[in-house]
């Protein structure tokens, strides 16, 4: 794998995965948010041959530095008709090898950083030259395997009993600070929407071929599924303030443990997006608060924009 040419001068860089136009209100507001909170790091945008020509000039427009990125499937990959976002989420993986930076932070464009949380650039990990090997790949917050939408095609050993934060029901102050450890539960099972990655041309070519593996097959969750299974052990759980994933702020999933004050990184996973649920004006529709915290932040970037002359496209 030679290394390619950095599309920053940063060694240590944000990425977020984009392929059509739908997330990209949720990526600009994602990298105002960054810098809002004083990032010294750049948001890097990865984008695949599908990414549309306004997508393009809304990033150049606003300076966000874009890198193009293969689209990643496995050739016997699993039916993901019932989650089509799953199909996606493959090229997420692509961090493990972009080997020209040191470190990478991947986000989801449906993210909103709350608080600086730059200390991720720094976090203890395997270096490259141990291959995938150690006990410290990569780092991530878990998944929530609550189900507390009850999806019917979701795994049935995804409930309550079986959930990492469950664990810390009973230790709310330390779930501030402390990701449970994996082994608490039978799953082990982590959410791909943040991954702190030291990028390695040997893990990557692990992941490609599990990926192409018969294993595949059987991943219901894509990245997640792939990365849970083949570190299993092997990665290092982040405080769930990290990838503060919406559902867990509701009742009956782990408000025990949630606190406002607290969260650094908002993860708006599953549908509506808060960009969904906004009217004509722009203003928040949402019933859920934290949708608002994002419809604030989008507003703020508009008017920033506004004021430094970038003309309105709709993004």
């Amino acid at each position: 794998m030679a290394e390619k040419a950095r599309v920053t001068e940063s060694r240590k860089v944000w990425t977020t995965l984009i392929t059509n136009t739908k997330y990209l209100s949720g990526l600009l507001t994602l990298d105002y948010s960054l810098k809002k909170q004083g990032s010294k790091y750049p948001l890097v945008a990865l984008y695949t041959d599908a990414f549309p020509a306004e997508g393009h000039a809304a990033l150049e427009a606003r300076g966000i530095p874009k890198q193009r990125i293969e689209y990643l499937l496995p050739s016997k990959g699993k039916d993901y008709s019932n989650d089509p976002r799953f199909y996606d989420c493959w090229s997420k993986l692509t961090p493990f090898s972009l080997v020209e930076y040191e470190r990478v932070v991947q986000l989801d464009s449906d993210m909103l950083v709350l608080q600086n949380m730059d200390e991720l650039m720094e976090m203890e990990l395997d270096g490259p030259e141990l291959g995938g090997k150690g006990k410290r790949v990569f780092a991530a917050g878990h998944a929530c395997v609550c189900n507390p939408l009850k999806k019917p095609h979701y795994p049935k050993d995804w409930v309550p009993e079986n959930c990492a934060f469950t664990s810390q029901h009973s230790s709310p102050e330390i779930a501030q600070t402390t990701g449970p450890d994996p082994a608490v539960g039978p799953l082990g099972f982590m959410n791909g929407g943040l991954q702190v990655v030291n990028p390695s041309k040997t893990v990557y070519d692990l992941i490609l071929a599990h990926m192409e593996s018969e294993a595949a097959i059987d991943m219901d969750f894509a990245d997640q599924s792939l990365l849970s299974d083949l570190f299993r052990g092997c990665w290092v759980p982040l405080p769930y303030i990290y990838n503060a994933l919406k559902t867990l702020r509701w009742e009956n999933v782990h408000a025990e443990i949630w606190r406002d004050d607290k969260v650094k990184n908002m993860h708006y996973i599953l549908a509506p997006k808060p960009w969904d649920e906004m009217d004509e004006e722009g203003k928040n529709i949402s019933k859920d608060p934290t949708h608002a915290w994002w419809v604030d932040f989008n507003n703020e970037r508009l008017a920033l924009e506004k004021k430094n002359g970038i003309m309105a496209d709709g993004f």
